[in-house]
């Protein structure tokens, strides 16, 4: 029972240790960013301004009654609007406190949004195939670079998956969210990381349910190979990690 002792502290409340911590934002130390910088010289597509118009369901408890984790997908295309819609469910900014802060459609502790979401397109309208990184201030996808064989890379990322094998790669596309924990760390210390695997929970809840209310299917994975994908997303892996991935795609008949 010991090591399942040390586990399981982790996941109790552990409040009374954070009020004897100095955090970094007690110190005086500037905040980090919150959104990940890029070249300006990138490639940016633009996504389309997300509305109501896209949903084929609007009825909440229809969606959270219907909403089930699916491992097969047809052949049919996500649309950009859908794409658009689904990358504003999970991240989209919606406005900004007081403080300067961003809020978005998902909770999250302190504002820290420590996450950052990349794309593993293969099947969108109007797209090339490739790794693209979501850019929430500018509502628009960057893209990092095109990906030969990118299901097949997917399918090595992700195998071992234990109800459907290989089911990853015939998806339209694989979100792949990555934390940079000092975002959480600055404001809480230690108490941030339990934070952050609370707060990737609210953002694939999101895609769950904003999939469902476009008809497109969801199945989040959390087996997949931690060093393999931080590499080809080129993080270091340290201050940069994939943490959750999910793929989605339109349901087969």
């Amino acid at each position: 029972m010991g090591r399942y002792d040390r586990e399981r502290n982790f996941l109790k409340s552990n409040f009374d240790s954070f009020k004897n911590i100095k955090t970094d934002k007690m110190k005086g130390i500037p905040q980090p960013e919150g959104v990940k910088p890029y070249d300006l010289n990138s490639i940016i597509i633009p996504l389309p301004n997300v509305h109501k118009d896209v949903l084929k369901k609007e009825n909440i408890y229809e969606c959270i009654s219907s909403r089930r984790s699916t491992r097969f997908y047809s052949e049919e295309e996500i649309s950009l609007e859908e794409l658009s819609y689904l990358l504003w469910a999970t991240q989209g900014i919606t406005g900004t406190n007081n403080a300067g802060l961003t809020l978005r459609t998902v909770p999250c502790s302190g504002a820290t949004h420590s996450f950052e979401t990349y794309l593993f397109v293969m099947n969108v309208a109007g797209i090339e195939k490739g790794i693209y990184r979501y850019l929430p201030v500018e509502h628009s996808l960057l893209l990092m670079f095109e990906l030969k064989d990118i299901d097949k890379k997917v399918d090595a990322i992700t195998l071992e998956q234990p109800f459907v094998p290989n089911f990853a790669k015939k998806a339209a596309v694989t979100f792949a969210w990555s934390t940079t924990p000092y975002r959480s760390e600055w404001k809480y210390d230690i108490t941030g990381h339990k934070k952050i695997l609370i707060d990737i929970g609210h953002v694939c809840q999101n895609l769950y349910l904003s999939g469902e209310s476009v008809e497109i299917g969801v199945c989040a994975i959390g087996i997949y190979d931690q060093a393999a994908i931080d590499n080809l997303l080129q993080l270091d892996g340290d201050d940069e990690f994939i943490i959750y991935l999910a793929a989605a795609g339109k349901k087969r008949s």
